[in-house]
């Protein structure tokens, strides 16, 4: 008997702000390499998350929410969630369960009118209605679009993720090995401690702090003998009352911050770390396109 194909292929995650779709990622991986949070527009890069099995690899593509962008910054993040689109092997929409179809539903679908490749509808945070209202759902979707499948789903609590993974697999086509298998993310480490930093701001202050916050590593350098990683990073905002947030009173929200975001960081990176955090003010970067560029969003 001979052995079943290897298959490998690219699979993009859109959807709505807020859908769940970073949180289904890490489910997927076991591993948190992509923010979150309550917040919608988390997500601004395109990230890829690689997830290795015998006989397979799933490299996912994490794509910001696709929304009705105003700004010059959340243009650009749906114009790359668009451009994964058209650069995958099979598309995952992912919508919540306990929402009908709405405009904005109905828009997403629309998007994908005239796609080449599988597109499946996930339907997430199935915790929160009754089965009733998820065959409601499942039903509606099915008279918008050809869905290859309809996988129920709670990504946070990981139930059906492992049916999805497997559905994925057997869609995916033969294909070679694209990334080690010993990886999860192609994605660099200065990187992903820019965006746990970002995340812990967005946590931690809520609904004071917009989302016209940026993280750069300025350095990351690693010890020799690999016992201590010192990082080095500045949080820029727009305004001098958000940098004044951020700092909090003597310091304590800035130092709050670099408390969580060290010790999620030694968790990722597997080492002690040394952590040092500036704020600094750039009016209105977030309209501006070589500000934009520098923070890597164009």
């Amino acid at each position: 008997m001979s052995a079943s194909p290897f298959r490998s292929g690219f699979v993009a995650l859109i959807g709505r702000p807020n859908v769940g779709k970073s949180t289904l990622l890490n489910s997927i991986l076991g591993e948190k390499i992509v923010i979150t949070s309550d917040k919608p527009q988390t997500t601004r890069n395109r990230i890829q998350g690689i997830h290795n099995l015998p006989d397979a690899q799933l490299i996912f593509i994490d794509t910001p929410g696709i929304h009705r962008a105003k700004s010059r910054l959340n243009k650009s993040m749906v114009d790359q969630a668009l451009a994964a689109i058209t650069e995958v092997d099979l598309i995952l929409l992912l919508v919540e369960a306990q929402r009908p179809p709405g405009e904005q539903e109905r828009e997403l679908v629309g998007l994908l009118t005239g796609a080449r490749v599988p597109v499946m509808l996930v339907m997430n945070k199935i915790d929160l209605v009754d089965k009733t209202a998820i065959l409601d759902r499942i039903a509606a979707y099915r008279e918008l679009y050809p869905f290859r499948e309809i996988v129920p789903v709670c990504a946070e609590r990981g139930e059906g993720v492992e049916m999805l993974v497997e559905l994925v697999r057997a869609a995916l086509p033969e294909g070679p090995v694209y990334f080690p298998d010993d990886i999860i993310t192609d994605v660099p480490e200065r990187f992903i401690a820019a965006e746990i930093i970002r995340e812990k701001v967005f946590r931690l202050t809520r609904d004071e702090i917009p989302f016209s916050t940026a993280v750069e590593v300025d350095s990351f350098k690693e010890r020799e003998d690999g016992s201590l990683i010192s990082i080095s990073a500045t949080i820029t905002v727009e305004r001098d009352s958000q940098k004044g947030i951020i700092i909090g009173r003597q310091g304590t929200m800035l130092k709050r911050i670099g408390t969580e975001a060290r010790r999620e960081l030694e968790r990722f990176l597997n080492s002690k770390v040394f952590l040092e955090l500036f704020v600094r003010v750039r009016k209105d970067w977030s309209e501006d396109p070589k500000l934009l560029k520098d923070f890597g969003y164009l």
